[in-house]
């Protein structure tokens, strides 16, 4: 045992020393080759907004813009802020797989230190959310000068009409794993976190079954501090482009119509004006149809609801999806972000009165046929997009094709549009749903959500509908931690008897659209494809081959009208030769079979 430790730790020590020369000629490689396209010298006036004289200066001005701090240097810092201004407090959501403390910073000129408090000052919210993917932490080092530039007096007046909720780095654990290649597509900061959590989740990925520590804390904080508007701050990789910041949120084809007339008609012309007049190249979501060939065109996105902007859909919270482009960087990268947040707490407070109303019509909406996905067409517009020039060469190394972009700037004109703006599946719009409370694990994801719920007091006799599902497939590979399944299935009426504590949740409240898309089979970002109800695809119970075959002949001397099922079937060659498939015809046709097979515990009222 002695001899075999020692071999092992000799092994593991060579492969650190190794790693560790590895990175060392690596470090020698990025400093003395640029791998990234040549980028264009930038000066803005936001630059402005950058003082690294200042007595309160963050690690990332006393840096010239080029580093970002830890976990601990930067709560530190606006430790200290909150130290010097009753206008500051902080909680925290809740604890990270590794422990750490994902905390909220709560800036309000009253200085409320609770969601009520926060209410009573009767005016909107706007929660910053950075460090999603927490080596895209540019939101994390703007937020840090913009409170500390507030609290000091010069932007004070921001806190008049509105409050800001601000979280430095959402995952937290990512963020500590910390390290020079972590975004080899990214300029800065030099030294980045991880873009998953310790788990190895994509938290943009989680909205919907927030499956994640770091999810099931932020969403309940949702729910209590119920913002008027969600910026998650992050960084894009892809094509090169002219944009240094682009962002964009729902479309009108979604579940939120109204909130996306506010996006189009209040808030992107004033905060790309901002940009603009502050030196920044603002755009929309950037979506090459083919990165290799920009004469191709553009797409739209209409998100999921696992994805932030796609889940602020469903919520009906307005929320804007901020993508700073990583080829630009980080310190212009920062000062834009700083002037879209700044912009976005102006626009909030001047505008909020509209915005109130277009969240409170798309709450109260109610469709009647729910779009539970979508499918790509052809846009109506076209877009002139502010793109940089780039030669297609064949790689000597991959033997393929490979963009070289020149960093030369090229106006593509006319670029054509796609988008998934067409309805595929949808679905009526049960008044209700009732879900069966053994499936304990659901019921707590809904609550999550903060989805309105009733327990039935007793057992309730109701006639509802059940889907009865007629095939299932599993994905062939994990993702994010989960056995995805797609499945086809018929709608029954039936006569149900429901036990005590079964939950009834109706869609005519604020969430409804939400629990829908939540609970539809067909829906992608359903609990049910997400795997949350996998163990309805597995029998228990089974029927031996010799009970079988006798009860197959009784069914058919029984009921000739199965015989010429039967004979139907069998025109099925695959069917005809396979002896176990024929067999289960008769079980699951016997009073044997179990009724729960492939029956899906969530009921629906018309």
């Amino acid at each position: 045992m002695f001899r075999l430790v020692m071999k092992s730790t000799l092994a593991v020590s060579l492969f650190f020393a190794n790693a560790c020369v590895a990175a060392t000629d690596f470090a020698h490689l990025s400093q003395t080759h640029e791998l990234l396209p040549p980028t264009t010298p930038w000066q803005g006036s936001s630059e402005s907004l950058f003082q690294p004289q200042h007595p309160l200066a963050t690690a990332f001005e006393l840096s010239q813009g080029l580093t970002s701090p830890n976990y601990q240097q930067t709560m530190a810092y606006l430790d200290k802020l909150m130290a010097q201004s009753s206008q500051i407090n902080k909680m925290s959501l809740g604890k990270s797989p590794q422990g750490r403390d994902i905390w909220m910073y709560v800036v309000s000129k009253e200085g409320a230190d609770n969601a009520a408090a926060l209410r009573s000052n009767r005016k909107p919210s706007l929660l910053v959310q950075a460090g999603i993917h927490s080596g895209e932490i540019d939101g994390k080092d703007a937020g840090m000068m913009l409170i500390r530039d507030i609290i000091t007096g010069a932007k004070a007046h921001l806190l008049d009409n509105a409050n800001l909720l601000f979280i430095p780095i959402f995952n937290v654990d990512g963020h500590e794993r910390q390290g020079q290649f972590n975004r080899v597509n990214q300029r800065g900061p030099e030294i980045s976190g991880w873009r998953t959590t310790a788990q190895n989740l994509n938290l943009n990925r989680d909205y919907a079954k927030s499956d994640s520590a770091e999810m099931q804390a932020l969403l309940p904080a949702i729910h209590l501090w119920q913002p008027s508007l969600y910026l998650d701050v992050h960084v894009t990789d892809g094509i090169d482009y002219q944009y240094d910041i682009t962002f964009g949120y729902n479309l009108k084809q979604g579940l939120s119509p109204s909130i996306n007339t506010w996006f189009d008609s209040e808030y992107r012309p004033a905060v790309e004006m901002s940009l603009s007049q502050h030196g920044h190249i603002p755009g929309p979501l950037v979506f090459a149809i083919d990165n290799r060939d920009i004469s191709q065109g553009m797409s739209h996105w209409n998100p999921e609801p696992r994805f932030s902007n796609g889940y602020g859909d469903a919520r009906h919270l307005p929320t804007v999806l901020v993508e700073n482009h990583s080829l630009k960087p980080y310190r212009q990268r920062v000062l834009g972000t700083y002037v879209l947040l700044e912009q976005s707490l102006q626009t909030l407070a001047a505008k909020q009165a509209s915005l109130k109303a277009a969240i409170t019509k798309d709450q109260n909406r109610y469709p009647s046929l729910v779009t539970l996905s979508w499918i790509d067409e052809a846009q109506p517009q076209s877009w002139d997009f502010k793109g940089i020039d780039y030669r297609v060469e064949t790689s000597t190394i991959s033997g393929d094709k490979v963009v070289r972009w020149t960093g030369e700037p090229k106006l593509y004109e006319n670029l054509k549009l796609i988008g998934n703006t067409r309805s595929d599946k949808q679905t009526r719009r049960p008044s209700a749903y009732y879900v069966l409370p053994q499936w304990t694990e659901v019921i707590a994801r809904l609550q999550i959500h903060g989805i309105d719920m009733s327990p039935l007091m007793g057992e309730s006799k109701l006639k509802l509908q059940q889907y009865t599902f007629t095939s299932r497939q599993f994905g062939d590979k994990d993702y994010e931690g989960r056995q995805r399944v797609s499945t086809t299935s018929r709608l029954n009426d039936i006569n149900a008897t429901l036990p005590k504590g079964t939950m009834k949740i109706s869609t005519r409240q604020p969430l409804g659209d939400l629990a829908i898309l939540l609970l539809e089979p067909d829906s992608p970002d359903s609990l049910l494809q997400w795997g949350l109800f996998n163990p309805i695809f597995t029998r228990t119970e089974y029927m031996e081959d010799y009970a079988v075959e006798p009860l197959a002949q009784q069914m058919l001397k029984d009921n000739p009208q199965l015989q010429k099922e039967f004979d139907a079937a069998l025109q099925d060659k695959a069917f005809a030769a396979d002896p176990k498939a024929r067999l289960a015809w008769f079980y699951e046709r016997s009073p044997y079979a179990d009724a729960h097979y492939q029956v899906y515990p969530v009921l629906r009222a018309k």
